[in-house]
Formats: C-alpha cells, structure tokens, sequence
C-alpha cells in the first residue's frame, strides 16, 4: 500500500465514522469527542466546548508569529437517509449528513495529518471545528464565546463540497459568493365568518393572496436590477375550515441578498406593503424580520491566495476564478465580516456521476475521491500563507 493511499483510506476511514453518526445543530457531543481525540493523536493542542460544541486545535511550527484559521462545519441534518445499500449510512433515524459536513471535517483532519507530518511553515494553524452551521448560529456562538481573543487568526478559509461541478474542480471568487438569509414572518388578522356571509367578515385568505402578489413587485420595482435579491413566501397557513373564512392567516419565507443596503431595501418595502394591504382592507398586520445568515463576502487578496493554492494541487484549467454567484447561505460569512479570508467550492460531482446528487437530498453522499485533494488544498493554503 502506498502513502498516499494510506492517506485517502484514513479520511474515508474518518468520514464514514462521521456519517454513521449524525449530529445536529449544538448537539455535535459525539463529533467532536470524535475530532478531538484525532487531532489529539497527531499531536495539536486542543480546545473543546468552543461556542457549545466548537472544537480549535494549534498547531505551531518555528517563531513565525503569523496565525491562519482552517474551518470545517460539524453539524448534520434532519433528513431520514434513503441509502438501503450503503455500508456507513446513517445509524441515527431522521437524520444525516446530507450536506456533506462530513467530508469537510475529513478533509481539515486530512490537512492537520499532512501539516502535522511535514512541519513545512513558520507560524500557527487553527483548526475551527464549528457546530451548528446549518442554522445560522454556529459561528456566532464561537464569536461570543471569544474565539478570536483567545485564538487570533490573520485570515480564515473554508471550503464547501459542490454537486453539479465535475469532482475535484474548485471555483470561488472575489465579493460576494454566498447570499445572506432574512426570515420574515407576515401575521394577518382579519374576521372570521361563514363561508356564505363574506360580507359579514374580513377575509385574511384575500388580503393574505394580495400581499404574496405584492411583494414579489419589491425585487422587480425597486431593487436596482444590478443587486441580486429574492423574496420568496414558502408557508401560508391559516385557522379556517371548508365553509368558514378564517380570522388568521400566517405567511412565512425569506429573502436572499448580498448588502446591508439591500438587506434593509427588502424589509422596509415589505413591511411597508404588508401593513398597507391589511389596513386598506381593516385587517390587523404584524410584521416580523430577522437576520438568520450573513452574506459570504470573500476578500480579494485572499481568494488570490486561494486561487494559486488550488492550481498548485490540481490542473490550473480545473480552477474558476470568477464562479457566479450563489443565492444559498453559509454560515461561514459571519467569519468574513470579522477577518480576512475566502470560500471555496470544491466539486463534488456532476452529470449522472453519484456526487452530482443535490445537497439536502436524502440520496446525497459526500464524494470520498475529493477528500485527499481537499486536504492538500488546505495544507497549501497554509504553506503559501506562512513561508519558512
């Protein structure tokens, strides 16, 4: 057996560990016991219950006194697997790592064993092990619980496995790369009547199908056609019956953007439209909008950095310096309003390949073939950034 396939067979070895079993948000005790005790056995400095979960491990090498942050996300979903044939699938019901956390995990593991084993930089590496990505807290919680006072990084970089790009290509790019998530929550309260006596109520079913139609005039009408944003209302739930027009109605959803200047674009417009429909019609509005994720915004100087690590560890043709945009959110972007850093897409798979299965997708697998790569992407970073 050679080295280097010694080397794949551990971080599979790792990730199939992983995916058996699952954890979710701030409950990722096993995971990160499991993180742990591997970053341990190579000989880090380690520091557990970081933001709940969190997991940071040192690794210092020479007097340098430069310090790069190496993230991976730890937290699986709440999706039952639909895997009959595969070995390792999830032993935990209802959930699974259908996001590919844990090949993430692997792939950092994979560039502590390499940096660990090669000693080839002058400075400190800090492996970030965060809990609770999936919702929008996991960076936050380690934030306030003093990661970068305690553990002070000159930049951060993460990566995220990609179905629909070929295995092993990366793309990234300077700005914004991932979009940010606001929630919005829209309560109507009209009155309820029976369904023959319209004019005896106030219909919230009506007043709520207008303001559904109506707020996808805000992107169109009023959001400069250069800034990308999307409004969508994804639940309409009311109290009423067949034959009774309800007095409730709940709409909720949420908006997708890039700038605070468009973040707060959306939520006075809908605020506005929301109260203004309901009072046309007498109806009660209460309006509700809260930021869940911040937009992934990388730094210029760093996605150059990136850039040249992926095209020193595969074909530089394979390596897209200006990927578009996407409407998805990272929680990785809270980092980003603190420090310099980039997000890479590392491509999981695409066409009929298994790795072209959606994220989120109760068939989806994490793509093993990419976790060595993935890894000397990440040991490179480190090199470039901190040069004997």
């Amino acid at each position: 057996m050679t080295q280097d396939t010694y080397f794949a067979d551990a971080l599979k070895s790792w990730r199939h560990a992983f995916h058996r079993e699952p954890e979710t948000g701030f409950e990722e005790v096993g995971t990160s016991q499991r993180v742990a005790t591997i970053l341990e056995s190579l000989g880090l400095e380690v520091h557990r219950g970081i933001g709940g979960t969190g997991i940071v491990a040192n690794l210092r090498v020479g007097e340098g006194g430069g310090a790069i942050g190496i993230r991976a996300d730890m937290d699986a979903l709440m999706i039952a697997e639909q895997a009959p044939g595969r070995a390792y699938a999830s032993q935990v019901h209802g959930k699974m790592h259908a996001c590919g956390h844990d090949g993430h995990m692997s792939m950092v593991l994979g560039a502590a064993k390499l940096l660990a084993g090669s000693r080839d930089f002058n400075g400190t590496v800090r492996f970030i092990f965060q809990p609770a990505e999936e919702h929008g807290r996991g960076a936050k919680a380690m934030i306030a619980d003093g990661l970068l006072e305690r553990f002070p990084i000159d930049a951060i970089y993460g990566v995220h496995n990609m179905p629909g790009i070929p295995a092993g290509h990366f793309a990234t790019r300077a700005g914004g790369i991932m979009a940010s998530e606001d929630n919005f929550v829209i309560r109507i309260r009209g009155k309820g009547t029976h369904a023959a006596r319209p004019h005896m109520g106030i219909d919230p079913l009506v007043i709520g199908a207008q303001i559904v139609l109506a707020l996808q005039t805000v992107v169109s009408r009023n959001v400069d056609p250069g800034h990308p944003a999307v409004v969508s209302c994804t639940e309409f739930v009311t109290d009423g019956i067949r034959n009774a027009i309800p007095t409730h109605v709940v709409i909720k959803g949420d908006t997708r953007s890039y700038t605070p200047d468009v973040q707060q674009l959306l939520e006075s417009r809908m605020r506005e439209i929301c109260i203004g429909i309901c009072a046309m019609h007498g109806a009660h509005c209460e309006f509700e909008y809260t930021h869940e994720f911040a937009p992934t915004v990388n730094w210029a100087e760093n996605t150059a950095l990136a850039v040249k690590a992926a095209r020193s560890v595969t074909e530089p043709a394979t390596v897209d310096a200006d990927v578009a945009p996407m409407m998805a959110s990272e929680d990785f972007g809270v980092f980003l309003q603190h420090v310099p850093g980039n997000f890479m897409f590392i491509g999981n798979g695409s066409g009929d390949a298994p790795g072209a299965i959606p994220l989120h997708n109760a068939c989806y697998d994490f793509n093993d073939a990419i976790l060595p790569l993935g890894a000397r992407y990440f040991a490179r970073i480190v090199r470039d950034s901190l040069p004997r």
